[in-house]
């Protein structure tokens, strides 16, 4: 149940996320535009920043119950099954299912580096100014190898997501009958699918030229 909840907070965050992101096919100043008002949200009942910090307390808070509850049930299982199966049968699992702990991992690694690239640290690897939001963005993106390591960190998401969502589903009982047991399934891929792809378009588009300084 934990591990769902904190599952779902992370999803509404990753939409937010993404919407932001799009900003940048407005321009410079679309987007810094918007990566400021994130800071000015609550001023002057908060801080400056202040709501920003809020959510990422929040956010930490979500992701060490997430980290802890995927540790202990892998636990469980390991400790379930203590010697592997002779034949191994096709299950009718899906691949995001059989990939769920490898591309968590992958994801995991993947925050820990866009964190330091684009908020706690702002590394830009070219060189260049770190202090505008939008020219470290094209910076990053402009370099190739980057991309491909953030477009495969987006599919890792998608095939996190694709499961997850079903799995969080089934965990709160929304799965009870066979017709809200393929809606769960379809809403978890179409949300997979628009939350990968729609990471995917703004590296893309700076990789082709579209999204320049």
């Amino acid at each position: 149940m934990a591990m769902a909840v904190s599952g779902f907070i992370f999803l509404g965050f990753v939409l937010a996320h993404m919407y932001g992101n799009l900003k940048a096919f407005g321009g410079h100043d679309a987007f810094n535009e918007y990566a400021e008002h994130l800071r000015e949200i609550g001023e002057p009942m908060l801080p400056h920043a202040g709501l920003l910090w809020i959510l990422r307390v929040g956010l930490i808070a979500s992701l060490v119950v997430h980290v802890y509850c995927a540790v202990v049930l892998w636990r469980r299982a390991a400790r379930a099954r203590t010697t592997k199966y002779v034949v191994k049968k096709d299950t009718g699992a899906t691949r995001a299912s059989l990939l769920m702990r490898w591309g968590g991992l992958t994801i995991f690694l993947f925050l820990i580096w866009h964190l330091l690239n684009f908020s706690i640290g702002k590394v830009n690897v070219q060189g260049g100014a770190t202090n505008d939001p939008y020219n470290l963005l094209v910076d990053t993106f402009d370099v190739w190898w980057l991309t491909l390591i953030y477009i495969v960190a987006m599919l890792a998401l998608g095939a996190h997501l694709h499961h997850g969502i079903w799995s969080a589903a089934q965990t709160l009982g929304w799965t009870g009958t066979a017709a809200k047991r393929h809606r769960a399934k379809v809403f978890g891929f179409v949300v997979a699918l628009i939350v990968s792809v729609g990471f995917s378009l703004v590296p893309l588009g700076v990789l082709t030229g579209i999204i320049t300084k």
